[in-house]
């Protein structure tokens, strides 16, 4: 016999509200704002920052399987039913034959990437798991600010047939790499994906507007949504209400209050 409690297991993320769309995911979550916190103070340095983007990647990646993967039931023995007929679990689990590929921006992206990558290994079939490499960064004119992206190659590993795509990469500001990357998938991998799912750490809402108004499609997981530069009427309603007045980019397309340099701290290379 089954139990009624394990079936049909329903999930919801707990968010912030806001006005941007039922695409966006804000996750409310005291703990993570501990951490990401603390990532962003100024004396936060390697070995520690690696180990919180993990610690975030891993919170963030439950958010993301618990609400998007598909599910099954099953009836499995356990050790008991060597004692009583009756040791048998019957019920919802997360499809081991689901389908995912984690795609690495490198160099910001890379471990949260392999972060998603090592742990879908534990509910999923690892022939249905696959890592891409996608080497891009922001193009900047002498003034610093952004002007595009600079994409220098990529290992695609196959199609993307059936495929939840995930897109782990700390920092959303402009989105323009990430719309890049999106058309790329798009237009270029053989195959129709399941589902495209961004995951940052912090976005700003520039990036909300540009993936919404490119990639209407994308669902976006973030932690924090940054909008510091905005005005007052914006900061004192909730996010979305008042878009044109927020702003959460410094002229060089910088988060803030942001975390700094995530690709650059995470890699001790300041370039």
């Amino acid at each position: 016999m089954s139990d009624i409690q394990y079936q049909n297991l329903n999930y919801s993320s707990s968010e912030i509200e806001h006005s941007y769309g039922s695409n966006v995911h804000i996750i409310s979550n005291p703990v993570v704002q501990t951490i990401l916190a603390r990532l962003s103070r100024p004396e936060t340095v390697q070995p520690l920052i690696s180990s919180y983007i993990e610690k975030l990647y891993n919170i963030l990646l439950l958010e993301v399987i618990n609400n998007h993967f598909p599910k099954k039931n099953v009836s499995w023995d356990t050790r008991m039913k060597d004692l009583t007929p009756k040791g048998v679990f019957e019920g919802e689990i997360i499809n081991s034959e689901s389908k995912a590929i984690c795609v690495d921006l490198a160099r910001a992206g890379t471990l949260p990437s392999e972060v998603c990558y090592r742990e879908l290994h534990n509910l999923i079939d690892p022939k249905n798991i696959r890592q891409d490499h996608i080497y891009i960064n922001r193009k900047v004119d002498e003034e610093g600010r952004v002007v595009g992206v600079n994409f220098t190659g990529s290992k695609i590993g196959g199609g993307q047939n059936d495929s939840i795509v995930l897109l782990p990469d700390p920092m959303g500001a402009t989105g323009s790499s990430l719309s890049y990357v999106l058309d790329e998938y798009k237009n270029k991998v053989d195959g129709k994906a399941k589902k495209y799912i961004a995951m940052h750490i912090i976005i700003a809402p520039e990036y909300i507007k540009l993936l919404q108004n490119n990639h209407p499609d994308l669902e976006i997981y973030t932690l924090r949504l940054d909008r510091g530069l905005s005005e007052k009427k914006a900061l004192d309603s909730s996010p979305g209400t008042f878009p044109e007045l927020e702003k959460g980019l410094t002229d060089t397309q910088y988060i803030v209050p942001g975390a700094g340099g995530v690709g650059e701290i995470l890699n001790n290379s300041f370039v």
